[in-house]
Formats: C-alpha cells, structure tokens, sequence
C-alpha cells in the first residue's frame, strides 16, 4: 500500500474547470432521455430516484463551485465530484459507442450522445439536490467552502486577515477550503513557489504585501494550467479523452532533486500533512 506521503492526487480545480468547459457545450439546453445507474456504491449513495428526476428534463447551464460541478435542471441540480480518479466524457459516437467497463458507473444518455461517469476508486459522488431544499449554495457540501480564486472577494487582504493568529503552515491553509477553493496539492506548492514564500511558514507570518503576490500567483497558476487542459494525474483525461499536460510547466512539483528553474539549487520535498511538499530551499524562503 502506498505510504502517506505518496498519497494520489485527486483533480483539482483546473481539471475540473477544463470539464466543465468540455462538457456544457454538449449538455446546455439539451433533453436527457434516460439515465443509466450501473452502481450506485459511490462515496456516498447515488440517489435510487435519479434516473426518475432527471429523466426527460433539459439542463440548462453547468457551473462548477470548487471541485463540484452543478448541472442546474428546472427541478433541482445535479452535483457531480470526481473524486480521486473521476471523470465524465462525452461519447459521441453512438453507433459505436463502446460497451461499459467495470469502472464505468453512470451514464447520462441524450439524443445525439452519452455523458459517461467513470470512477475506478469511487471515490467520487453523483448527488441530486431539489429545488425544494432551497438553492445548490445551500448543499451541505457545498455552504461552507471558501471563495473563488477567480472572483471579485479573492485577494491578499482576505488571506491576511482569515490567518491572523492561525500557525498552521500556509500550504495547509490554502488547501482547507474554508479561506479559498480549489487550491489543491500541486496547485499550492507551484503557487508558493510564485509568490517566494516557504510552504512550510505558519500562516499567520505570512505578510500583507507577501499575501498580495501570493493571491496573484494562485490565479496566475490555476489560469494556465486551465489554459493547459489541466495536469495529467493518473488516468484523468477531459470530456474528450485528451490529457491535460500543464505538469511539463511544473517549477517545484514532483521534481525533488532537480534543479530549480530559477536558481538551479535541487528541489526539496517535504510531507505535510500527509501531502508531498515541493520547494526551492533559494526561491522561497
């Protein structure tokens, strides 16, 4: 079994942006016609009724808050997490659509094509949230995480003053959530690394002028790799089957003992809380 340290990374918010992306061309505006549940042992119970609330209903536009994309439907929404190993795709084909695999958990069937969920490890979840229960924000999944990195409330101003007095290191306050969303394990390091800062500093060290660089190197990091389709982690692949490849940018991470872009000094890596850590022992500090 893996040791913690080497722990897999899941999909961050690029990836899960980069599906979105993928996704709501196909999906926005369009009917489905049948929902077809293979296994409904996910990381949480996939509701016995979606395939009755779903089908026939028009999704109207895909979202995504964090990690968790929102497919909103006149009645309620449709939440979708990938979990560590999760993807959703869009088999066009239908002549030839290929038959399911093991993993191959839901798919979402429209005139023209399927949306397919797979997940070998299962820890993803496929959730139904009524219109009835109040607004999508409300999901108990979902009421409680942070801002988003791309919006207007996202700023060093908000980092300084949310880890005053907190001596947790700031690469684990990042990945919280509770501050800011989708700011995952690769993301972290190669946004620190931007910003100069050591990830190991405890939070509430961590300057106002330095919070301002950092806030910028974390939407300058998720924007590129967006751009970039994402990182490959594992098996994960877009809507379209194509891998991400924003990992051949990578300063810091996964590259322990080569030399550092910048000062050629070897790149550190470290576990914190149960999370591999890469830095530059000269850039950041």
């Amino acid at each position: 079994m893996c040791p913690p340290a080497c722990l897999l990374d899941m999909p961050e918010l690029p990836e899960v942006e980069v599906t979105r992306r993928g996704i709501e061309p196909y999906v926005a505006g369009r009917r489905v016609q049948r929902v077809d549940v293979r296994n409904f042992a996910l990381r949480w119970p996939v509701p016995a009724t979606l395939a009755r609330e779903l089908e026939q209903r028009v999704i109207h536009k895909v979202e995504r808050r964090g990690k968790y994309l929102l497919f909103e439907l006149d009645d309620g929404w449709l939440i979708v997490h990938l979990g560590m190993t999760g993807t959703l795709r869009v088999l066009r084909n239908l002549p030839a659509l290929p038959p399911a695999a093991r993993h191959d958990h839901i798919d979402w069937i429209f005139d023209e094509f399927v949306m397919r969920f797979r997940d070998p490890r299962r820890f993803g979840a496929v959730l139904w949230h009524p219109r009835a229960s109040g607004g999508v924000l409300e999901h108990p999944l979902l009421a409680s995480l942070g801002v988003e990195p791309f919006s207007s409330a996202f700023s060093g101003t908000l980092l300084h003053r949310r880890t005053r007095g907190r001596t947790v290191s700031i690469k684990q306050a990042l990945m919280a959530g509770d501050i800011v969303v989708g700011v995952g394990n690769i993301y972290a390091s190669e946004s620190l690394f931007r910003a100069g800062i050591r990830p190991s500093t405890p939070a509430g060290r961590v300057s106002l002028p330095r919070y301002e660089l950092l806030a910028d190197a974390i939407r300058a990091t998720l924007a590129a790799a967006i751009d970039k389709g994402g990182s490959t982690l594992r098996d994960f692949v877009g809507s379209n089957g194509e891998s991400g490849y924003f990992q051949l940018d990578y300063f810091v991470y996964d590259r322990a003992g080569l030399p550092c872009h910048a000062c050629g000094v070897p790149i550190r890596h470290i576990v914190q809380g149960q999370r591999s850590t890469y830095y530059c022992t000269r850039c950041q500090r």
